[in-house]
């Protein structure tokens, strides 16, 4: 049974590929196109995962998109008549698009796979999941439980925004849902857009942003803002908040409640912009472990998986698995709209058709490397006709030069295997540093990656040692979970009383370059099997260095989808001071290079 799962037209498009309930390939359409979080019909996607599972469109069974798109809306056409008058302006300018591409998505999923493949056609015909289910069946069904509980939590699907379901053996039935436009995502994304973030996208930055601040605000937001209920549940007060009638996130009454208007994107970053992110960071934490206490005690359920938007804000679910109110916690790594298409290929496959199912230890997930992959023939193909100059190593030779590199202080550029799934980088199509170099966070994000300076970057740790490095001895493979520096690890200065931004020049610990401002790290745990090279790369860097941790960050610059082709390296590394660049076993030495390669390209992108 072939089942093809697709999530677009509204913002990070992918495709997902499922043969007898085993995931085969899944990838964002984002990485083919070049446009982050590309909404359109992910074809280039589709083709991907077809070429990887080696079948054409006619031999699919199903194809299962991961929303309903008239519930959907259903959703905005009561709110519109709910807040009449105040919502015509984007009333008009919402309903001509639903009208002319979004309402009969049927019919144009159709057509767009016709156009891909002329002349085929699925063997049946085309199924409709609902957002949530597709998510809570993306956390479910890949991870290791036979019995969980099921927290979903983003901006809105189709009326839900947050659910939980209760998943048993290969069934999983909602159990409670808070809806539209009561929302936790929403609440988040407001405060991104009045700190000057852009919603959808810069939610990460929000959260990166809070450790440099206080929760002063707190107490404001929990006041005015939202009404928790003994149960976890909770309401919005809709007075301050402009997404259900405007094309604003807040309005000129939250600017009143909190001294100012909106921040104007690129402008200079203040301690009020920060305390704010302090503060609906913690209220989201508080909601986030609120809901989580509850639902425990309502429903005994022992286990818990995370899927939506809010399951990649890695602090809070750090401060979840910390809480213990559960035994154990899976977090589906393509946690947000992506992994809608691996949740709609599972539903279909489990609930749908009634398909056994057998966990497995520890996920399905195959360490998220999903995505395509190149032969060595094809990346020296690739990079002659780049007029790359190379030298080709054995895997041994490629690892000690790697980790030699690293440890003298260059930037490498790491393009390895099957491309993730999600949106970060796990050691596939990453960028490495050296996490003991202090200078090194600040010389990544302006001169490699062009982006803030107050942006943290993630620790790969070797898995067996993580415990040695950090305070918990987390299974962290996906990158999901903030964790403190071990004590044993950290500076003895102590407080330096520096505020704000210049926090920056404090060195924490003795892996500066990966320790934020609060002595935390958004730690990623590598172990032997997912991807080996990386392992054994981590382990290389240890023997030579005694320290078994790299920095990752993912391999693009700002307002760039991470890289997907030996040809996007390629751009990406003489485009920036990256200094080396390993593709498979190929080694690329930056002064080697012809300078006239060289590309300044950042223009060709949004800022994000």
């Amino acid at each position: 049974m072939i089942i093809l799962g697709i999530s677009a037209y509204y913002h990070d498009s992918a495709a997902a590929l499922l043969n007898d309930g085993e995931i085969v390939a899944a990838a964002q359409e984002e990485r083919f196109t070049r446009r982050k979080h590309d909404a359109r019909f992910p074809g280039h996607a589709v083709r991907a995962c077809l070429e990887a599972g080696q079948v054409d469109l006619d031999q699919v069974d199903y194809v299962v998109f991961f929303e309903k798109p008239f519930i959907k809306f259903e959703r905005l056409l009561e709110t519109y008549v709910q807040f009449a008058p105040l919502g015509f302006r984007s009333f008009r300018m919402a309903i001509p698009l639903w009208i002319k591409e979004k309402l009969f998505q049927k019919t144009t999923i159709k057509a767009a796979l016709a156009e891909l493949y002329p002349g085929q056609a699925p063997r049946h015909d085309l199924l409709f999941s609902e957002h949530h289910l597709s998510h809570a069946a993306s956390a479910f069904f890949p991870s290791p439980f036979d019995r969980a509980l099921v927290l979903t939590m983003d901006g809105v699907g189709e009326w839900a925004t947050t659910t939980a379901a209760i998943g048993r053996d290969n069934r999983l039935a909602i159990h409670r849902e808070i809806h539209f436009p009561n929302s936790l995502g929403l609440l988040y994304s407001a405060f991104t857009y009045y700190c000057g973030f852009r919603v959808n996208s810069g939610e990460y930055k929000l959260m990166g942003l809070a450790p440099y601040g206080e929760p002063r605000y707190a107490d404001l937001i929990r006041e005015r803002l939202i009404d928790v209920k003994p149960d976890g549940s909770f309401r919005l007060d809709q007075r301050y908040f402009n997404y259900c009638t405007g094309l604003t996130m807040t309005n000129r009454r939250f600017d009143r409640l909190f001294g100012g208007r909106p921040r104007a994107p690129e402008s200079p970053l203040e301690q009020r912009h920060m305390d704010l992110a302090a503060s609906v960071q913690a209220v989201t934490e508080d909601v986030v472990l609120g809901l989580a206490r509850s639902l425990r005690q309502e429903t005994g359920e022992k286990n818990l998986c995370l899927a939506g938007g809010v399951a990649l804000n890695c602090v809070a679910n750090g401060k979840l698995e910390r809480a213990g109110i559960f035994e154990r916690i899976w977090i589906q790594p393509a946690a947000g709209d992506a992994g809608g298409a691996l949740g709609a290929a599972l539903y279909a496959h489990y609930c749908h058709l009634d398909r056994r199912r057998r966990p497995e230890s520890p996920d399905s997930m195959r360490g998220a490397y999903l995505g395509p992959e190149f032969s060595a023939e094809e990346i020296e193909s690739r990079l002659r006709a780049k007029g790359a100059i190379f030298s080709v190593m054995s895997e041994r030779e490629l690892i000690a030069t790697t980790a030699r590199e690293l440890a003298d202080g260059h930037v490498v550029g790491w393009f390895q295997g099957r491309m993730e799934y999600g949106p970060r980088a796990l050691g596939a199509r990453s960028i490495l540093g050296d996490p003991r170099d202090r200078d090194m966070q600040t010389t990544l994000n302006l001169k490699i990656k062009f982006r803030e300076s107050f942006r943290p970057f993630a620790p790969a740790v070797l898995e067996e040692q993580a415990g040695d490095w950090f305070a918990r001895s987390l299974v962290s493979p996906y990158m999901l979970l903030v964790d403190g520096v071990n004590q044993s690890r950290l500076k003895s200065s102590g407080d330096s009383g520096a505020i704000g931004l210049d926090r920056l020049k404090e060195e924490r610990s003795q892996i500066p370059a990966v320790t934020h401002v609060d002595n935390s790290a958004r730690v990623q745990t590598v172990g032997p099997n997912a991807h080996p090279r990386f392992y054994h790369l981590l382990r290389e860097f240890r023997r030579q260095t005694g320290c078994p941790v790299l920095i990752n960050t993912s391999f693009n610059i700002r307002g760039e989808p991470i890289v997907a082709t030996p040809e996007d390296a390629y751009r990406c590394f003489m485009g920036t001071e990256m200094d080396r660049l390993a593709i498979g076993n190929c080694w690329l030495v930056k002064a080697d290079q012809d300078p006239a390669r060289a590309r300044d390209y950042r223009a060709e992108f949004e800022l994000d």
